[in-house]
């Protein structure tokens, strides 16, 4: 019989958790996106570099939330459909090894915050609504 299989991994992340959860230590484990490197993206081909620009950079697209260039950091991508849940104890952990990164400030992790709302709380139609002729 096959047994689970566990895999580790090292990965930029985003914490996706509230921060007064985090704060009221009311979470064990905090919700996560992966963090890719646009660059990264374009090369492999899983997305053009005018798609990033005209569309992804500007947060018309679910799903991808664009984080420019600052602190060392290239431009980036979190992606809100590749989540993970980690041990807070664990993200404590490497806080305090001094493996964080940098911090997204305020108003723009509220914007992020928003866009992975909507991400999931989207609701399609199954046609438009049909307009007035002339309109």
């Amino acid at each position: 019989k096959a047994q689970p299989r566990s895999v580790t991994a090292r990965a930029r992340v985003v914490v996706l958790t509230q921060a007064c959860d985090l704060a009221q230590a009311k979470a064990t484990r905090v919700l996560v996106a992966i963090v890719h490197r646009a660059q990264h993206l374009v090369e492999r081909r899983i997305l053009t570099g005018q798609l990033i620009r005209d569309q992804i950079r500007f947060h018309r697209v679910y799903g991808w939330y664009f984080l420019p260039s600052a602190h060392g950091m290239d431009e980036s991508l979190v992606d809100l459909r590749h989540l993970h849940t980690v041990p807070r104890l664990l993200l404590e952990q490497l806080i305090k090894e001094g493996k964080r990164v940098t911090t997204i400030a305020t108003p723009y992790r509220e914007h992020m915050a928003q866009h992975f709302a909507v991400t999931y709380s989207r609701i399609g139609l199954p046609v438009p609504y049909e307009t007035e002729a002339g309109s």
